[in-house]
């Protein structure tokens, strides 16, 4: 095979192939992960990195290497988590920026690309440390420079070669690795993505399983969770993280003042109207705080290191573990969270159904919300919904507890579909595995605010009984009002009756329904029309919130009209504070199709 050129294709199929065969590198990386900090997550962090590159590259159709380099990167910077996905992220807009408008790229041009991404990653860090993946990336470079290579495949022979080489390097440039006994495990992620791209190259089968670690120092156990905790060099307790959206954000370089002084290991990431952070600290809040006031903040967590490095050494038998963190979540697709946030905070989300004819559509993998909107509008069958079958449960559940000590699992309620108790039966069949299943006794982003707070009480180290636990009581006080534009849906799918309707048409009624704490769905209050349904349906909501309530988030959810969102988010702001948490998107396919264009619905969770 001879390869003279680069275009958007090929680089598709290559990153692709890159980053499938780093996510299964993703146990051997958090066995290996020790520096800046022993918690064994940068497999899983690396591993939803390139999970959310590839899945914006399947479905990039263009011709030119700039688009497709584009995308790779825009979806690196949604995606990224960890310091070796910020760092990626960083290269990737580099190379992105070199290629920029150019159709394809010769193995010269590749290799000045290369370079600009690992100038770029150089110049984001506030203290660049050599023996990391950043060492990686600069010797795998300058290879691609050196090389007078007119095709690309000894081009990448001699790039992953060097790559190698500079990989075993890492253990002489930093003692924490050394004394380990191994290699630095973002660097290495670095070299499996390089290796996946080389086996697509040369046709050759890929292997099954890592490469063997026996025999090294530590080779025989989890690295990360025989090393000690560097409490003098790293003084801070939270991996903080963050994404902002915003028109007039600020720079990178403003971004880095205001940021360094409350913490360390801080990376930015600015890109279009998109802003990320990465930072270990001990007030996240602070830095939430900040970035509310830059713009608007659609995803922050923090998760407690030291916690996460206990439980590396946790276990029956003193057996210690691989898996990263204490807790991992999973949900249903019903939970309309979005994918920045699912991603932001590694849930596994389990699609439902939705039958139309002979077609059979995975929400939000065959079909979005967005799509179904559009065909909603004009379709004249109702489709039907049907709870995710059995084998995506325990696949979803065996994921979890691959990357999680235990698992909790949030779906939606009891009243309203069968999923609950399909997943307590597939929990049932996973022998050895801890899964805890809690009924959310709601649906969108009533669901999906709970959803939320367990992972962020995971993140914080709560034991999983302890977060069931809090979830009800907060369920308790919390709720989800809807209306509706037209009664169609409802009486098609059974929810009202013709009789009702009509008279509801016939008096320009809007009604008010909502959720109650035992999971009914109820009439709260009516309004005549449209323009009356937004203030009435807020007055109600207000009703249900203690005056006095100090911490409260909200949703706002939506059947194609996005503009509801603003207006709302503007009451609700007025109301509870210019900061406070507003969550909005479109609604599930599966919870759409009940509710038909022009519903919309108001989730409220209070956590006093």
């Amino acid at each position: 095979m001879q390869i003279a050129y680069l275009d958007g294709p090929r680089l598709r199929r290559s990153l692709i192939a890159a980053c499938e065969f780093a996510q299964r590198q993703r146990a051997e990386l958090n066995r290996i992960n020790v520096f800046p900090v022993p918690d064994g997550d940068t497999g899983t962090n690396l591993a939803l990195t390139v999970r959310a590159i590839s899945d914006h590259l399947r479905a990039n159709e263009q011709r030119a290497v700039s688009a497709v380099a584009y995308d790779a990167a825009q979806g690196a910077v949604l995606g990224a988590r960890g310091n070796c996905g910020m760092m990626l992220s960083h290269f990737l807009l580099g190379f992105a920026e070199s290629v920029a408008h150019r159709d394809r790229i010769t193995t010269g041009e590749f290799g000045e690309a290369l370079r600009a991404g690992v100038d770029k990653l150089y110049g984001s860090l506030e203290n660049p440390v050599e023996g990391t993946i950043l060492s990686v990336m600069r010797d795998s470079a300058s290879a691609a420079r050196a090389s007078d290579a007119l095709d690309f495949v000894p081009l990448v022979d001699e790039v992953v070669a060097e790559a190698r080489e500079s990989l075993a390097r890492t253990p002489e440039q930093l003692a924490v690795l050394k004394r380990a006994g191994v290699v630095d495990a973002g660097a290495k992620g670095f070299v499996s993505m390089l290796e996946g791209v080389w086996y697509y190259l040369r046709g050759v089968v890929v292997p099954d399983t890592p490469e063997s670690t026996a025999g090294r120092p530590g080779g025989d156990a989890a690295a990360a969770a025989m090393a000690e905790y560097p409490t003098e060099e790293e003084q801070y307790r939270y991996c903080t993280e963050a994404l902002v959206r915003g028109p007039r954000l600020p720079t990178q370089t403003e971004v880095q003042a205001v940021l360094r002084e409350q913490g360390d290991s801080l990376i930015v990431i600015r890109s279009d109207e998109v802003l990320k952070i990465h930072v270990h600290t001990d007030e996240p809040e602070r830095v939430f705080e900040y970035l509310r006031g830059v713009g608007t903040l659609v995803t922050h967590k923090a998760e407690d290191m030291r916690v996460q490095h206990e439980a590396l050494g946790s276990g029956n038998g003193g057996h210690i573990r691989l898996a990263r963190r204490p807790v991992a979540i999973v949900t249903d697709s019903a939970c309309d969270l979005s994918e920045e946030i699912v991603r932001a905070h590694g849930i596994h989300v389990v699609p439902m159904s939705l039958v139309d004819g002979d077609e059979v559509y995975l929400d939000g993998v065959d079909l979005t919300a967005e799509e179904f909107h559009r065909r909603l509008r004009s379709a004249e069958a109702l489709p039907t919904t049907s709870q995710p079958a059995p084998a995506s449960f325990l696949d979803a559940f065996e994921r979890a507890s691959e990357e999680g000590e235990e698992v909790v699992g949030i779906f939606v309620s009891s009243t309203l579909s069968g999923t609950l108790g399909a997943a307590e039966a597939a929990a049932a069949r996973l022998e050895g595995r801890s899964i805890h299943v809690v009924d959310s006794l709601g649906n969108s982003l009533l669901e999906g605010l709970l959803v939320l707070k367990a992972a962020e009480l995971g993140e914080l180290g709560w034991k999983p009984d302890a977060i069931a636990t809090e979830l009800r009581r907060v369920r308790a006080q919390s709720g989800i009002l809807f209306t509706v534009s037209s009664f169609d849906r409802l009486i098609a799918s059974g929810r009202v009756s013709l009789g009702k309707a009509m008279l509801g048409r016939f008096l320009r009624l809007k009604p008010i329904l909502g959720m109650t704490p035992d999971g009914g769905v109820e009439a709260f209050g009516k309004a005549f029309g449209d323009a009356r349904a937004r203030p009435e349906l807020l007055r109600i909501m207000r009703s249900q919130i203690p005056p006095d309530v100090e911490k409260v988030r909200f949703g706002i959810v939506h059947v194609g009209l996005p503009e509801i969102i603003e207006p709302v988010t503007r009451a609700l702001t007025d109301t509870y504070g210019e900061h406070v948490e507003v969550l909005s998107g479109p609604a599930t396919p599966v919870i759409s199709t009940h509710l038909g264009i022009g519903a919309w619905g108001l989730a409220y969770m209070v956590e006093d």
